[in-house]
This record gives structure tokens, C-alpha cells and sequence, in this order.
């Protein structure tokens, strides 16, 4: 990487800058760098990654996931170059358990809600999927309900009186090509892979450049100059094209917040009202470690066998409704996972964020908090939602809006081209790999841009 204070002007010959350091930019440059342009890559945080961001402590052997964790089905973009690279790829395993009036059970609300879910389609006009329940699924019961309600917005950290069934159905029809019901984890967490991605960028002669934060992009046809600052001190940099990879957050920033990008001219509108089409999902993780993995000595009220095989623990806890631990690794870790409203809560309270985790785990499992303190090693967790380089977890589209990603992935006078989970045209927003799909596509058309222009 490129020193913070590195001396890089507008005198310097390059092709393509990229904002943003995460997956997506690292992926595009990687290739836009070997196919033989100059690409320097600007980033405001002091790390590369984006919303991947693993903690790899030598003390333990399971990596810590502050951000994205799990590699969602069975998609080439990631598990391909990890097995290039012979990196072990593990798939989650283990028992789902149910928190509810008091009792540990087996889940056993999955088919029923999955029935639910089948009904959706692109064939009736569009709607929230909290209006598509009332409507497709009145005579469900209200524990069912509950739990439609809590997938939708636990897995995509949506309000489900926003999201749209449309997006969710093309989301699901998406998965369903890459066996998106099943899980797995990466050897070295999601490091492993970035680490491929600013190894290879690093042999095409990519800069990147971090504690860069973009102020202004100005852009006309042909050329684009961009006002940032490093360590307080400003500069300008003038390439032939800009791909822009920051979270949708960040382009939906107001003036004067901090993060936001100014561009000049302004937008157009449609790109405009695509962005505003889309929203962040908000979540609060809590990564506790603790001593031992005290939950393999209790035993849940239907089951002889204790919770030693637990994977996922779902409850309707208004603070963490969601945990789960390292399975099928046995290292003594469990994962708290607060979405949208939960996430309100949980930043909102008086109560610290652990200590809240710990309140609401301890309840769930019918063991005393201070019991728990006293076996917690240490506990981790990022406020993706104040990030101002993040602004939220991942996006979701609202209702009416389902074409806002494909609207944002265009590109504006083959000179301002977008890439990012939130710009996926291939209904994977939200994910890892939709965002490296993202890039490729944007590599393609900055390449078609480039052809074009030669051939005038």
C-alpha cells in the first residue's frame, strides 16, 4: 500500500482512480491493473477490507468477524479463488435451537416459514413484505408470522414494512442457483480472501492509498478530478475515469456529514432517486470469547442431549434475536446479531452494548449474567451505523424500487462507473460475492469504455 503521506498529484499518469478499498475495489483494480491501466485506489479508513473486517488474534484459532462472516452458498466468485489458493473451506454445521416462553427446543417453524416465502413473485405489483403477509398469508398463525417477519429482517437486516418482494423474490431465486441455504467459513475468516485480493493487486502496480478521505468528485466526459485529503492535507488527482465502490450509505450521506461525497455536477436524478431506492440495513454484532464453551452443559427441555452440536440460537429477544457460534469449530465463541429494530434498541439504551449481549444471552439460556461476565475473555463489536465510512450494515431495496441496483450500476458518460454489493445486477446485494460481481461487470464496461474511445 501506498504511504499515507505519499506525494501523488494530478501530475501523475493514471487510468482509472477507484474509491473505496473494500472488496469490490480491490477486485476491480486487480484486473483493470493486469489488463494494463495505471489504477490508484483512494481509501478513507487506515485499513483496506471495507465491511470486511476479521481480527486475527494468535491467541485464538477462530477468526474474529466484525463484519461480513459467512460465505453464502456455493459462489465461484469467492469459493473459487480460495481453492486456487488451497485455503480450507469448512461448511457450517450444527443444531438450530429455539428460544420461547421460556424453553430451549428444536426449531421447528423453518418449513412453514419457507412456505410462506415460496408464494412470493415478480408477477403482482410491487409491495413490502410485511403488506405481501397480511395479504398472502392471513389464516398463518401469529407465531408463524413472528417468524417471517424475524427472517426477513434478520437476514437482511431490512424493515420488512420497507423491503420489497420483488427484490426479495429475485434475491431468493438467486440463491437458490448457488445452493444459498448452505453456509461456510474460509480458513483465516474472511482475511483470507482480501489478503488474495491485496496480494494480487499489489503485483499489477496498484496504489492504494489509505486515510484518504474523497471530498469532491468533479466529472465530464472523459475526465474526472478528485479533491481529497490525507492526514489534514488536501490534494486533487485527474484520471479518465472514476469507479466509485463506497457503500450506498456514503452515497446517500448529506452535505457536510462526514464521509459524503460531493460530485459536480450533480447526479441525475434517476441516479439520484435509485440511491434513495435502496436502504441500509442496521445492525449491532457482539463477538464474545469466552473461557469455555459453557452452553455444551445445558440441556434444552425436549432434548436428552445437551446444546454441545448448537449452530444457531433463534428467540424473538427484542435486543438479540440471533446468535450463533463457531460450529462446526469448537473454539468458545458465540456471535450476537441485533437487526433493524433490535439494533435501535440496543444503540438507543442506557445499557452498554455487552452488557446488554450478555443480559439477553444469559436469558436465553437460563444463566445468570454476572455467571457469564465471569466467563467472558473479551468481547468485540463494531458500530457499523455510526461508521461514517460504512453508514449501515448492507442494503436492501424498497418497495417499488426493485430496479434501483441495476439503475445505480450504470455508468455515466463511460466515464463514472459504480461497483459494490448495493450496484449487484445479479440479486445478490448484500453479499460478498455480489459485490466482486459487481466489479467485474464495472471491469467490463471501463474496458468497453476504453475500446470505444481507441476506436474513434
Amino acid at each position: 500500500m501506498t504511504a499515507p503521506g505519499a506525494n501523488l498529484t494530478s501530475a501523475d499518469q493514471v487510468d482509472v482512480i477507484i474509491v473505496g478499498a473494500g472488496v469490490a475495489g480491490l477486485a476491480a483494480a486487480s484486473e483493470l491493473a493486469e489488463a494494463g491501466l495505471n489504477v490508484i485506489i483512494l481509501e478513507a479508513r487506515d485499513r483496506i477490507g471495507g465491511r470486511v473486517y476479521t481480527l486475527n488474534d494468535l491467541e485464538q484459532q477462530f477468526p474474529i468477524e466484525l463484519g461480513a462472516e459467512f460465505i453464502h452458498g456455493r459462489s465461484p466468485e469467492i469459493l473459487d479463488p480460495l481453492r486456487q489458493n488451497g485455503i480450507a473451506i469448512t461448511e457450517v454445521d450444527g443444531d438450530s435451537f429455539c428460544a420461547q416462553n421460556g424453553r430451549l427446543a428444536s426449531c421447528d417453524f423453518f418449513s412453514e416459514v419457507d412456505e410462506i416465502l415460496q408464494r412470493m413473485s415478480d408477477k403482482e405489483p410491487d409491495e413490502s413484505f410485511a403488506s405481501f403477509l397480511q395479504r398472502c398469508a392471513p389464516h398463518a398463525s401469529s407465531e408463524t408470522r413472528e417468524h417471517a417477519l424475524g427472517y426477513v429482517a434478520g437476514f437482511n437486516a431490512a424493515d420488512p414494512a420497507e423491503v420489497s418482494v420483488h427484490w426479495l423474490f429475485h434475491q431468493m431465486k438467486a440463491e437458490e442457483k448457488i445452493e444459498g441455504d448452505r453456509a461456510f467459513r474460509a480458513q483465516g475468516g474472511y482475511w483470507s480472501l482480501l489478503d488474495l485480493l491485496r496480494k494480487r493487486a499489489a503485483k499489477a502496480g496498484v496504489h492504494i492509498r489509505t486515510n484518504t478521505v474523497v471530498q469532491r468528485i468533479s466529472w465530464r466526459a472523459g475526465s474526472v478530478a478528485i479533491d481529497a485529503t490525507c492526514n489534514q492535507q488536501s490534494f486533487s488527482l485527474e484520471a479518465s475515469r472514476a469507479l466509485v465502490t463506497v457503500p450506498l450509505g456514503v452515497l446517500q450521506a448529506r452535505p457536510g456529514e462526514a464521509g459524503a461525497i460531493e460530485f459536480s455536477p450533480a447526479l441525475p436524478q434517476e441516479k439520484l432517486d435509485s440511491i434513495s431506492g435502496m436502504e441500509m440495513g442496521k445492525v449491532i454484532r457482539v463477538v464474545l470469547h469466552f473461557k469455555e464453551r459453557f452452553w455444551e452443559k445445558i440441556q434444552p427441555d425436549s432434548r436428552k442431549k445437551t446444546l454441545s452440536e448448537m449452530s444457531f440460537l433463534f428467540s424473538q429477544d427484542e435486543f438479540f434475536p440471533t446468535w450463533w457460534t463457531s460450529m462446526p469449530d469448537r473454539s468458545p465463541v458465540i456471535t450476537g446479531w441485533a437487526p433493524w429494530l433490535a439494533a435501535e434498541k440496543v444503540r438507543s439504551g442506557s445499557v452498554p452494548v455487552v452488557t446488554r449481549a450478555l443480559q439477553s444471552l444469559g436469558s436465553l439460556l437460563r444463566i445468570g449474567t454476572e455467571d457469564l461476565e465471569r466467563l467472558l475473555e473479551i468481547a468485540y463489536f463494531h458500530d457499523w451505523q455510526a461508521d461514517p465510512y460504512s453508514r449501515g450494515a448492507y442494503s436492501y431495496v424498497k418497495a417499488g424500487a426493485a430496479n434501483a441496483p441495476a439503475i445505480l450500476s450504470l455508468p455515466l458518460e463511460d466515464t463514472l462507473f459504480f461497483a459494490g454489493e448495493a450496484a449487484d445486477v445479479t440479486g445478490n446485494n448484500g453479499t460478498v460475492h455480489g459485490a466482486i460481481a459487481s466489479a467485474k461487470r464495472a471491469v467490463a464496461a471501463i474496458s468497453n469504455a476504453g475500446r470505444a474511445k481507441a476506436a474513434d
